[in-house]
């Protein structure tokens, strides 16, 4: 901020009161006597006699002061006044200057978008950068056309979620107005926004209702035998898509994981997943997961594990043998992902600790594990019970149970 800034807030202040700017002080002042309980508010003096009241704040690393008036126009209490709202503007960083200069520095919506992208797009994995860019085609590139970035404000971006939402569904728009957070931070720290003025922060994301189900040990059974079945299947494409779904079930890991593995990407009964959604992790196998890769063919120039006819297994031929399967072992509107829930629930309802199942399906953090939490309820509820019943039997003969027969 500079004096010319300190100046103008000083007028507006003055004009709020019914005053009018100070005119320039001309000579050396004398003395500056600093007011009482009144921080930065002082009382120069000048060898003419005159008296003005100024204001010193410290701005941009620099001591500035400014007079609010002589003491002949204006009273102490109103250069209180005055000076208080003029520090209180530097506290909040509010400089017209650097305001005016922030306005005109701000690029149009189709620059700034192309700005972002070229700027932060490289850091993404890769997988991030093609769905990114499919929201960037049909959501954003025309979202805010004829508007420069610093004037897209909440009714703007209200309107704009409420119609992507209708073309995309919840979770679709979601994730577009997380990219546009993102980048409305970054136009914050590049300059083109004022600080703390994110128009996203105050629209709700769309609620989303958690699918999650989970296969009971009868479930798993049928699954099994339908799985079993589908080995012979006359297509090596889709015995090989029974190949990835029983190891999407044995590892718990996602879809897109499983399908891109290389076959260098296997070490002994690890796999080395360059690409997982949080990040590069390794993932265990157990042996009868081990012994599915085994049983994979792999050609001389083989690269996937999962060879379809182009490169990897492709999404359709796997989703009509998962639609086979689901068929063949009668589990009505099971997904795919509801493998991922189902290793972690029998990881839960064997009383592994929520760390160790963010650790065997790869989170990010122990939100997303937190949801699994509840699974080990059954567990707990058993052994309540063979306590309760030890306990009634140990009343019932009179007996005083001991710590270690309750333990």
């Amino acid at each position: 901020m500079t004096a010319h800034s300190l100046q103008t807030l000083v007028a507006e202040a003055l004009a709020d009161i019914g005053l009018a700017a100070p005119a320039p002080e001309h000579g050396r002042a004398s003395c500056t006597k600093w007011l009482p309980g009144a921080h930065g508010i002082g009382l120069r003096s000048y060898p003419s006699g005159r008296s003005v009241y100024v204001v010193q704040t410290r701005m941009a690393g620099r001591l500035r002061m400014v007079t609010i008036g002589r003491t002949s126009v204006i009273s102490e209490a109103q250069a209180i006044i005055v000076a208080r709202r003029v520090l209180a503007h530097a506290l909040v960083g509010n400089d017209p200057a650097e305001t005016r200069k922030r306005i005109r520095a701000a690029p149009p919506w189709a620059p700034f978008l192309e700005q972002y992208w070229r700027a932060c797009s490289p850091s993404w994995k890769p997988s991030t950068r093609s769905v990114q860019d499919i929201y960037r085609r049909v959501y954003l590139n025309t979202a805010f056309a004829d508007m420069t970035i610093d004037a897209i404000g909440e009714p703007e971006v209200t309107r704009w979620f409420a119609e992507v939402t209708r073309q995309s569904g919840p979770g679709g728009a979601n994730r577009c107005l997380s990219i546009l957070n993102a980048m409305m931070v970054k136009a914050e720290n590049w300059g083109y926004r004022e600080e703390g003025s994110n128009p996203c922060r105050a629209v709700k994301q769309n609620r989303r209702k958690k699918l999650e189900r989970y296969l009971s040990e009868p479930e798993l059974a049928r699954l099994g035998a339908a799985l079993v079945a589908g080995r012979d299947n006359p297509v090596p494409e889709q015995r090989i898509a029974v190949a990835v779904i029983t190891l999407l079930l044995l590892t718990g890991c996602r879809k897109g994981e499983i399908v891109s593995l290389r076959w260098t990407d296997v070490r002994g009964l690890r796999i080395k997943l360059a690409d997982a959604k949080a990040g590069p992790r390794t993932v265990w196998l157990s042996l009868e997961a081990r012994r599915v890769i085994d049983a994979l063919p792999r050609p001389a120039k083989g690269v996937w594990l999962f060879q379809g006819r182009n490169g990897p297994i492709s999404d359709s031929v796997l989703d009509k043998v998962w639609r086979e399967v689901k068929r063949e072992a009668d589990l009505t509107g099971l997904r795919l992902h509801d493998l991922r829930h189902t290793f972690a629930s029998h990881a839960a309802q064997r009383s592994e600790t929520l760390p160790m199942i963010g650790k065997l399906l790869g989170h990010a953090s122990l939100t997303s594990t937190a949801r699994y939490a509840h699974l080990d309820d059954a567990s707990v509820r058993a052994a309540n019970e063979q306590i309760g019943r030890r306990l009634i039997e140990c009343l019932a003969g009179g007996l005083k149970p001991s710590q270690s027969e309750v333990a």
